[in-house]
């Protein structure tokens, strides 16, 4: 990917960070943007800020430029993408990661019982945020065929379509995210551009470890508290899955596609950190859904 320009939209932590890095790994120019930042933390309230993405994704051998932007305030995405006209007069990778919602769910609650303030929060989150970077960054992709846009969710069209995710402003943000694949598809296939929602599985993410008590190296330990962690992933394979799409000349045959990491990597060939391919979604439907004991022999 030398010489492409990349913008990972939510990139200071979790998947968002990985994508960013592996599209460096990859060599393009990567412009990191999150609310996290060394001079202040967002509402999520973590260490991880975007400066330390855009390091990161440097030292994999890419560019890495941070830029701390709140994708819900239009002025700063015109502005961002204004800078990345100026600096680079091209973009041809957008991914949409913006979530920032975790502390705003409540889980297995009606809809009567849901804090309102709080579940349209999540929405604006979720949904506004991507559709408004979306807004500002789409003329700028489509001046050249080939660009393509991610959209980064939980879950594949398929399983969200038939589960209920929990939370009635979680559900609807999830599915969400996934039909915006599917629109922004449409709008950009006359272009010659392509859009993608894309699912991690169980993603090993910061916060993720941090629940568990684990770290990355003690990872499995996390299987005490719920054996089926065993089949969890790290952020870089979701990375990798989306730096082999943004490779890939034939790339348009996903146009508007909901598809999952582990299933890319089935086709791409990519694996995560420790040289397996783990299937999250086969491993869901035969072993998760079937009652059966935890067991990723076979599914990695």
């Amino acid at each position: 990917m030398q010489g492409k320009v990349a913008l990972v939209a939510g990139a200071t932590r979790g998947a968002g960070r990985q994508i960013a890095i592996q599209l460096g790994a990859a060599g393009a120019t990567v412009y990191a943007t999150g609310r996290s930042s060394r001079a202040g933390r967002s509402e999520m309230d973590r260490p991880e800020t975007i400066e330390e993405t855009a390091e990161l994704v440097t030292a994999a051998g890419g560019t890495g430029i941070g830029v701390r932007v709140d994708h819900l305030v239009a002025d700063q995405v015109r502005d961002l993408v204004a800078r990345i006209d100026a600096e680079q007069g091209r973009l041809d990778v957008l991914v949409n990661d913006i979530w920032g919602a975790d502390p705003l769910i409540t889980w297995e609650k009606p809809v009567w019982e849901q804090p309102l303030d709080a579940g349209f929060r999540t929405l604006r989150l979720a949904v506004d945020t991507h559709i408004i970077t979306s807004h500002f960054a789409l003329p700028l992709l489509i001046r050249r065929p080939g660009g393509l846009v991610v959209e980064v969710g939980d879950g594949t069209k398929e399983y969200n379509d038939v589960t209920y995710r929990l939370s009635v402003f979680y559900d609807l943000a999830k599915v969400s995210v996934n039909r915006l694949g599917f629109t922004q598809a449409h709008e950009l296939a006359p272009h010659g551009c392509t859009a993608v929602a894309l699912t991690p599985g169980w993603l090993r993410s910061e916060a993720m470890l941090e629940h568990f008590g684990v770290t990355e190296a003690t990872w499995r330990d996390g299987a005490a508290k719920d054996p089926h962690f065993v089949m969890s992933e790290t952020p870089a394979f979701v990375g990798r899955a989306v730096a082999a799409l943004a490779a890939d000349p034939d790339r348009a045959r996903w146009n508007g596609k909901s598809v999952d990491s582990g299933g890319l990597a089935q086709v791409y060939g990519f694996t995560d950190l420790d040289g397996t391919r783990p299937h999250w979604a086969r491993y869901y439907d035969e072993v998760v859904a079937a009652g059966k004991p935890a067991d990723d022999t076979g599914y990695r």
